[in-house]
């Protein structure tokens, strides 16, 4: 789990792979007269030690406690400086900053028309990619050497250059417009869920159609498709339009499929786009295409020519095995999914300072369902019992919601009365407190607080009825998210049927033959 009080330097040093500490130490050398200077001397301090210890680098003798913040902000600058200089030559937009680099340097000795050629040559190269505003630098830096170096060898000259500013301005501002609107409604998503009644909804409506009512989307190039898809999946997101979903993340993907190069230049917007697709599949329940969409992003982030770096990486297995675990759920296959538990605790342990909490406790809840679909009920408690007690878990409370319910049912299976009635307490009050108590969960903790007083012969009866009652619910627009959670349903079936919940979920899904 990403843990944010780690010493920021230290754990820079823990990411770094082998070659780039070596091509560090390399130019480290060539600063200093010796390799035994004092920010190389805590450098290896750093990289010997398995966690930030300030006591240890004092006792070294290297260096005084009050010199020791200047000497940690040095040898960060450096580290950075040192990567900087060995960053792959095919990186699209290093290359274009590093022209702009060299473009300042000639103006600032007065080579003004050498400058103007290497921004020229830059700036249809940042267009070639797409890099509108880096474009838009470029012919800001244009205008400026032009007003005071007048080239006479192209008429016209600074009609052209203000045309192309006003373009890429608008161009740019569209994307930034559309980004700002797609970064809003994803903030309500973490911070709300879905659209929990018509008000809710007319005003994530009304508040879409007021940023987005302005924009032609055929008049859009790959970045303004890119931010308009983007904005419509989280508006469909939150009035839980799963089709409308699946539609935006297709078209999402599918522009990256058909400008294979912006994969590798924008190789997180691809992998996010492929994540909702899936999700969107995962919420509509169709199999196939699934399995479809999740090898082809297997197969694609295999394939030599993705990029490979530390966040990529963490992405990577954050969406493959987020969606493997997903596709066991969706199947009802939990037994052949448990080998993936092992191997994302492996794995979150490596990628921990790249992943926050909120994605961490996503596993978890998917640990949790697959152990719950097993009928192994003290594990599925464990992993629920690491959400429900995170306190700095602020986001995505329909997640800690549900994790409370699924564990009052977990308990109810293990026949801890004991703790099932404090359980109920303790998740209602929460529930309101979240204002977030839907007749779901209503319907839920009431059936969970009467079963103790109900003789047994006339369970199989309540839950019959109960039943009943949550078929009708999941086809309220406003309460179905809760079975997306929660597939309260096939566990009353279990129940009333006397067979396991895994074999249920599977008899349905071969059913939804899609």
């Amino acid at each position: 789990m990403a843990n944010h009080q780690k010493d920021f330097l230290f754990v820079l040093i823990k990411s770094l792979s082998k070659s780039e500490k070596r091509q560090f130490k390399i130019f480290a050398s060539r600063l200093e007269t010796s390799s035994n200077t004092k920010f190389i001397e805590l450098f290896n301090i750093l990289d010997k030690s398995e966690v930030y210890d300030e006591k240890l680098i004092l006792k070294s003798g290297i260096i005084k406690k009050v010199q020791l913040s200047n000497l940690k902000s040095y040898l960060y600058k450096q580290i950075l400086v040192s990567i900087r200089l060995n960053i792959p030559s095919q990186n699209i937009r290093y290359q274009l900053r590093e022209q702009i680099d060299f473009a300042a340097i000639l103006y600032n000795k007065g080579l003004y028309k050498q400058s103007l050629k290497i921004l020229d040559k830059t700036k249809i190269l940042a267009l070639e990619n797409d890099e509108k505003l880096m474009a838009y630098e470029i012919v800001e830096f244009e205008k400026l050497i032009e007003s005071q170096y007048i080239t006479r060898s192209i008429q016209g000259r600074a009609d052209e250059l203000v045309v192309q500013a006003k373009e890429l301005n608008y161009r740019n501002t569209i994307s930034s417009k559309l980004s700002n609107l797609s970064l809003q409604l994803y903030g309500i998503m973490l911070k709300t869920g879905y659209v929990k009644s018509d008000e809710e909804y007319k005003y994530i409506d009304d508040y879409f159609h007021k940023h987005i009512s302005k924009f032609d989307e055929k008049k859009f190039g790959f970045r303004e498709k890119y931010w308009f898809y983007n904005a419509n999946l989280w508006r469909s997101f939150l009035v839980q339009d799963f089709l409308s979903c699946y539609k935006y993340s297709l078209k999402w993907v599918t522009l990256f499929y058909d400008n294979p190069s912006m994969i590798h230049l924008n190789p997180v917007f691809f992998l996010k786009g492929n994540h909702y697709l899936l999700e969107s599949l995962y919420m509509l329940k169709y199999k196939s295409k699934f399995k479809k969409y999740l090898e082809l992003l297997e197969d694609t982030i295999k394939d030599s020519h993705f990029p490979v770096n530390d966040n990529i990486a963490s992405l990577s297995f954050l969406y493959v095995y987020n969606n493997k675990l997903n596709y066991h759920i969706l199947e009802g296959t939990f037994a052949e999914s448990e080998y993936l538990i092992p191997e994302v605790l492996s794995k979150l342990k490596i990628h921990t300072d790249h992943l926050d909490e909120h994605h961490e406790m996503l596993f978890y809840y998917k640990f949790a369902s697959i152990y719950f679909g097993n009928e192994k009920y003290a594990e599925c408690i464990f992993y629920l019992e690491k959400i429900i007690n995170n306190k700095n878990l602020s986001m995505r409370e329909d997640l800690m919601c549900f994790a409370r319910i699924l564990c009052l049912i977990a308990h109810y299976e293990l026949g801890k009365d004991y703790y099932l009635e404090n359980q109920l307490k303790n998740t209602y009050k929460f529930l309101i407190k979240m204002n977030d108590l839907h007749e779901v969960q209503k319907e839920i903790i009431k059936f969970l607080k009467n079963l103790n007083s109900i003789y047994p012969t006339d369970i199989k009866k309540e839950f019959v009825k109960m039943r009943a009652r949550f078929i009708e619910l999941e086809k309220n627009t406003y309460e179905k998210r809760a079975f997306l959670y929660l597939d309260i349903i096939s566990w009353l079936e279990s129940k009333i049927e006397n067979r396991k919940i895994s074999t249920i979920i599977k008899e349905k899904a071969k059913l939804i033959n899609r």
